[in-house]
């Protein structure tokens, strides 16, 4: 989701002023999903290199987040959303860490939608610690080594038992994934899109599905007009 900088500057407003109208846009967007039939939607809402932005901005995205699950959460369960959140959380303040399992645990049994948060997340992390965990069971003998492929990466991965991402989405016209799920991107759609992610809405979710509904996936085979 990206852009909020941009959007302010835009209006001569302060960059908190765009994070601010790009909490408005999540919560557009999640509706919209639930709408649309879209089971598992991720939001990367707050990446772990984030932390190197000013003090001030760090304070206000911090803030939001705490707002917005204070705020939506009780619609959010009413909806039939399940909160998962994906990311590092030894080294989160209590306030937060508290506030991210209670989102999880009231919305724990909820099957519409399942809406993940990334938060102080980064991919190349995610998969050191996923090593690290399968290392520790390889130690104590929990794991053999032999027994060690995709799939038992893939388990130890904070994303286990969510499905891979069938499109992935970018806004501000920015053309990279900037440590976005690197793993489990291996064979997804990638839509880039130029708006600035406050203006992003329903209309800009429903072309971006007509985009991936016009791709021909083949998962490394070939598409299967040419086989037949």
């Amino acid at each position: 989701m990206d852009g909020n900088g941009r959007w302010a500057k835009a209006r001569g407003l302060p960059r908190t002023m765009g994070h601010r109208r790009g909490v408005e846009a999540v919560r557009e967007t999640v509706r919209a999903a639930g709408d649309f039939g879209i089971e598992y939607l991720t939001l990367f809402a707050f990446s772990s290199e984030n932390w190197r932005r000013p003090r001030e901005e760090v304070d206000e995205l911090l803030r939001l987040l705490k707002i917005f699950i204070r705020r939506d959460l009780a619609d959010l369960h009413k909806e039939g959303v399940r909160v998962r959140v994906i990311g590092a959380r030894d080294n989160l303040s209590p306030d937060i860490l508290g506030l991210l399992e209670e989102a999880e645990s009231l919305t724990r049994n909820n099957q519409r939608t399942t809406l993940v948060i990334a938060f102080n997340y980064g991919a190349r992390d995610e998969v050191a610690r996923a090593v690290r965990r399968i290392a520790a069971k390889i130690s104590s003998g929990e794991v053999a080594i032999d027994a060690v492929d995709a799939e038992c990466l893939d388990a130890h991965l904070d994303t286990a038992g969510i499905p891979d991402p069938d499109l992935i989405i970018r806004t501000s016209g920015e053309l990279r994934l900037s440590n976005f799920l690197l793993w489990q991107a291996a064979y997804s759609e990638f839509v880039f899109l130029p708006c600035l992610w406050p203006d992003f809405d329903r209309d800009a979710l429903a072309q971006a599905l007509a985009e991936y509904a016009s791709r021909s996936r083949r998962y490394g085979g070939i598409a299967r007009e040419a086989a037949s």
